[in-house]
């Protein structure tokens, strides 16, 4: 009797969605360190096992994901509008990481909190030459038992690329059998790195109560102020990005073609992005924008929004940079300029195939404060807000997808201005012809 009442205890508990139950772990831990006080600092190593299990799966989940990832960018897809697309995924994500690194360095959020179980330890900046050239491994297993991020990205982004090219070129079956075989095998690992990834969120609830209550014990009320400024600093840079490169840039000065009706098109996707906070999830909403909003061409949404779903990570990029500078401030440091150009580096490159991975942006972060030596016990402190932030950095993601579908689109004759959503009162912009 005793047995049954506890499994279905612990059915119902799961039957509540993980994003809500970490969100009631960071509230009930909150309240415990406020209320408890130093005595809740008992729980750290609870908290700790959380980080360390998020170490834990960095480089594989590096592995399997860029390899799934790199599968699909095959030389017969990458032709044409394949590389404008890949291209202009790449810049979107680049300057987007600069915004967020840019906002940071003004709003300087997380200075004056202080972690004590977040340990860093000052060296030497290395030159640029140095960290150009230690993007190369020498020894790529070495690389990647020590936890080189950085070059482990590196040579799995070029092994993936040589297998895509030789199962293309090949004649031989069994060498193309072969390819496929490590392409299954990613698959499986990644496959597998879910179900592990899913058992670390599980134990995340736990975790991040008890990060909570040691944070909140040992700091008090001040650590609201700090998650505040830290949501202030991801909502301006989204807005700048957003407002600025999307509308601004790409639809309205490139397409010549008017933001609010680009907005109007994508309303039913943005809103589903805020809803599940999901690039993958949103994809057939997006599609279906594409096709019957926008009057994109279907050979190229086709292409292009699956693949941003996969590569196109601006939201999540620009959260990388100012995580990274929360984190410097946490412990006392600063970014160097050779550092934040690492964070920028790592956030392109792990954008691949890290996105379709659960919990993408923890992990994300994780890379990116190993590779700049930052204590990752900062991202079990503001796992609690992720799911809420998360939502926010999907809708950027999203809507980068559409952008890039139509400036791609209208750079290619594929998109048809005179109707759908463009044929509103506030669609087109006239042409100067």
């Amino acid at each position: 009797m005793v047995t049954k009442s506890i499994r279905r205890g612990w059915n119902r508990y799961r039957s509540v969605p993980i994003v809500y139950r970490i969100g009631a772990a960071f509230v009930l831990g909150s309240v415990v360190g406020l209320v408890v006080g130093e005595p809740a600092t008992v729980l750290e190593p609870l908290g700790e096992l959380f980080v360390r299990l998020l170490s834990m799966i960095v480089v594989p989940i590096i592995i399997f994901t860029l390899l799934m990832g790199i599968k699909q960018l095959s030389p017969t897809s990458l032709g044409k509008i394949g590389g404008q697309v890949v291209a202009i995924y790449m810049l979107t994500t680049v300057i987007a990481i600069t915004i967020g690194l840019t906002v940071a360095n003004l709003i300087d959020p997380g200075a004056g909190l202080t972690l004590s179980n977040a340990e860093f330890e000052a060296e030497e900046a290395p030159s640029f030459g140095e960290v150009f050239l230690g993007i190369v491994p020498e020894n790529p297993i070495d690389a990647m038992a020590s936890g080189d991020i950085l070059a482990t990205i590196f040579f799995v982004i070029v092994f993936g690329l040589a297998l895509v090219l030789l199962r293309e070129r090949t004649t031989d079956e069994s060498v193309r059998n072969g390819v496929e075989t490590f392409f299954d095998l990613a698959e499986a690992g990644s496959e597998a790195l879910f179900t592990l990834v899913w058992g670390i969120m599980e134990y995340g609830v736990l975790g991040i109560f008890a990060l909570m209550a040691v944070a909140f014990a040992e700091a008090g009320v001040d650590v609201f102020t700090t998650f505040a400024m830290l949501a202030l600093t991801l909502v301006l840079g989204v807005a700048i990005h957003i407002t600025v490169v999307y509308l601004g840039v790409m639809i309205l000065l490139l397409t010549r073609q008017s933001p609010i009706a680009f907005l109007a098109g994508i309303k039913d996707a943005l809103v589903t992005a805020l809803s599940i906070s999901s690039s993958s999830a949103t994809l057939p909403v997006s599609m279906s924008n594409a096709d019957e909003n926008l009057h994109v061409n279907e050979g190229i949404y086709s292409f292009s929004l699956p693949l941003g779903a996969t590569i196109n990570m601006d939201g999540t990029s620009m959260y990388l940079g100012i995580v990274a500078v929360f984190a410097a401030n946490v412990v006392g440091a600063s970014l160097t300029l050779v550092e934040q150009l690492t964070v920028v580096s790592i956030a392109v490159l792990a954008g691949i195939g890290t996105a379709g991975v659960p919990s993408a942006g923890l992990i994300l972060m994780t890379l990116v404060l190993t590779q700049v030596g930052l204590p990752v016990e900062v991202v079990g402190f503001i796992a609690g807000i992720d799911p809420l932030l998360d939502r926010l950095r999907t809708m950027t993601n999203v809507t980068g997808d559409l952008a890039v579908a139509t400036l791609v689109g209208h750079l290619n004759g594929g998109v048809d201005f005179s109707s759908g959503s463009w044929s509103s009162e506030t669609g087109p912009v006239p042409s100067d012809d």
